[in-house]
């Protein structure tokens, strides 16, 4: 994933494409985490350049839930779902 640029339709359409289970699949919980990873990719290093936006920090922590959250409904309802999803994105869990 290209962490430079912010989040184009073409690169969202690109990272739904790659995790949906279904070709009319959006809201599965794999392509929510995959789009909330990429925004917190963005995010991080955004704030790495901009130290004191608070606002943009906030945010990011509020994603970092969002995904742990979905994460763990993930984990519970299909382990290897899970699995796949953690090792395709390269999350440290």
């Amino acid at each position: 994933m290209n962490t430079t640029t912010t989040e184009t339709p073409q690169t969202k359409s690109d990272i739904i494409a790659r995790f949906q289970q279904k070709d009319t699949d959006t809201g599965s919980p794999e392509v929510q985490v995959a789009l909330l990873t990429h925004r917190i990719q963005y995010l991080t290093e955004h704030l790495k350049i901009h130290k004191k936006d608070f606002h943009s920090r906030r945010g990011l922590l509020l994603m970092v839930g969002k995904r742990r959250s979905l994460l763990d409904y993930l984990k519970k309802i299909s382990f290897t779902r899970y699995q796949q999803v953690v090792k395709d994105l390269g999350l440290r869990r």
